[in-house]
């Protein structure tokens, strides 16, 4: 080597956080597009840049990926959802914004989104209850967005409405695929004035 040629660097280590965020981004999108079964660690390691072996080193199986997938999008819902209800004035906005926050995200969120809902192509026991409990914290966020709304309800009819709520967003989310000209204001739209005469004592 000429004194002219600078030494190679040796390449900088990723920290461990940054690489999970890494490799979390490309399994989320590789399991969207190509479904769960069909996915192997190989591909998600090779897209990555790191070896199988590492890539089981940071979680353990294709299930643990997937978990650790769902868990993220379960924070980012709730970050989302709870950030518009912060930042709502008034009954009525605050479900507004909180509606229109998950719709949003399903916009924003694509391949999330295409995780959440491809539950039946996922039969493992540990990935539905991760599911579920996604179902569970919004039931529950917003079964408490409806007690400041109407103080008349019981915690029954409050976890009812609730799941009455969560229920048709997921439907409307899943038929808005069909329907790309409805935008995520719109869907909203809908909703609350289906919901408006349940709620009227409290608006």
């Amino acid at each position: 080597m000429s004194s002219a040629q600078a030494p190679d660097q040796p390449r900088k280590r990723m920290p461990r956080a940054e690489r999970e965020k890494q490799i979390l981004g490309v399994a989320e999108r590789v399991f969207a597009n190509a479904g769960y079964q069909s996915t192997s660690m190989d591909e998600i390691a090779a897209e990555v840049g790191l070896s199988k072996p590492m890539l089981y080193e940071y979680f353990g199986s294709k299930e643990g990926l997937l978990l650790a997938c769902l868990q993220r999008c379960k924070r980012e819902l709730l970050e989302a959802t709870s950030h518009a209800a912060a930042a709502a004035e008034g009954p009525e906005q605050l479900l507004y914004d909180c509606l229109l926050a998950f719709f949003r995200f399903s916009d924003d969120h694509g391949q999330a989104w295409a995780l959440l809902r491809n539950e039946f192509s996922l039969p493992d026991a540990s990935v539905n209850t991760e599911l579920e409990s996604i179902r569970i914290q919004q039931r529950d966020f917003t079964a408490g967005l409806l007690g400041n709304i109407r103080s008349d309800l019981d915690d029954e009819q409050l976890e009812a409405f609730a799941e009455s709520i969560i229920g048709a967003c997921e439907r409307l989310a899943l038929w808005r695929e069909q329907r790309p000209e409805v935008t995520a204001e719109k869907a909203t739209e809908h909703l609350m004035s289906l919901m408006a005469p349940s709620l009227a004592a409290g608006l």
